[in-house]
């Protein structure tokens, strides 16, 4: 089991509490492997405290904050199972659902993914949501469901081929759904946090949302061609305006109408493409730098 840990202190003791109750009743042989993402709060310490209490829990802790989604890689990385459970700290994700996780996996699925049947966020969280999964729909052509997150049960082999995709900018679900598989799904209870608020702002959505479009999908390049494109048809319909003004004798300062159809054709035409084309160009810089995903500080074991 992998969970990355971001301001955790108050609910992590109570995570894995649940998880040994929950997994001792399938077999005696697990893990809970915890990473840090370097919380500023005693995360770190509870895992510690965790680790010394129980000899089957694992706890990484990351040399600084690198984000849930490297923090999820770290945990796979470290992982051993055969079949792997990923899930949130803040205890939304019940514990309990993993049993039924597991043998709808166990009907022949490589990975099964949780569908949170009713959502215990916000309403402004999940019209946010959904607002960005049909956008990344649109833009992927391909399916997306909002009430799908990283809750659920991989195997091996589908955790391998996550693992070989190196790149910078990394979102756990669209990279499941990419390796393909034979996936499931099950309809699961969603719980409210157990403490605290989300770590995520609205200007961290909003950030980790423009990132997973720009590495998944090169349709935003397209559709900045054609919006482009469509400035220039305007500024051809404004050409015989312009021209009608002129000829009337409504604009009789010399050079006016060549240099506002100019504008209005070249402006259109390339800043909306070299907008577009800057974002992944900087997105590319980010990739063949090639720094690791992620370090590690610390490793803890249980004894």
């Amino acid at each position: 089991m992998v969970s990355p840990v971001y301001r955790a202190d108050a609910s992590v003791a109570e995570l894995v509490q649940r998880l040994v109750t929950v997994l001792e009743s399938i077999t005696p042989h697990f893990e809970i492997l915890l990473v840090d993402d370097r919380s500023p709060d005693d995360s770190w310490a509870r895992i510690r405290e965790l680790a010394a209490s129980e000899p089957r829990v694992r706890g990484l802790r990351l040399s600084r904050n690198f984000g849930q989604h490297r923090a999820i890689t770290a945990g796979l990385d470290a992982c051993r199972g055969e079949w792997v459970v990923v899930m949130d700290c803040d205890l939304q994700d019940r514990p309990e659902e993993i049993p039924a996780l597991l043998a709808e996996a166990r009907r022949g699925y490589d990975f099964v993914l949780a569908r949170r049947a009713n959502r215990q966020d916000s309403w402004g969280k999940k019209m946010l949501s959904r607002l960005f999964y049909r956008v990344l729909s649109y833009l992927t052509e391909t399916p997306q469901d909002p009430a799908v997150a990283n809750f659920g049960i991989y195997h091996r082999k589908v955790v391998a081929a996550v693992l070989a995709m190196r790149e910078s900018i990394r979102y756990f679900p669209t990279m499941v759904r990419w390796v393909g598989f034979r996936a499931g799904y099950l309809p699961v209870m969603h719980a409210g946090r157990a403490a605290g608020r989300s770590s995520y702002g609205l200007s961290q959505r909003l950030r980790l949302g423009l990132d997973i479009l720009l590495a998944n999908s090169d349709k935003p390049l397209r559709l900045t061609i054609k919006f482009g494109l469509l400035l220039s048809g305007g500024a051809f319909l404004f050409v015989p305006i312009t021209l009608l003004r002129y000829w009337t004798g409504q604009i009789d300062q010399p050079g006016y109408t060549s240099l506002i159809i100019s504008i209005w054709f070249f402006s259109g035409l390339l800043l909306s493409v070299l907008g577009m084309v800057g974002l992944y160009i900087g997105k590319t810089f980010e990739q063949v730098k090639n720094r690791p995903l992620y370090i590690v500080d610390e490793e803890v074991a249980g004894a």
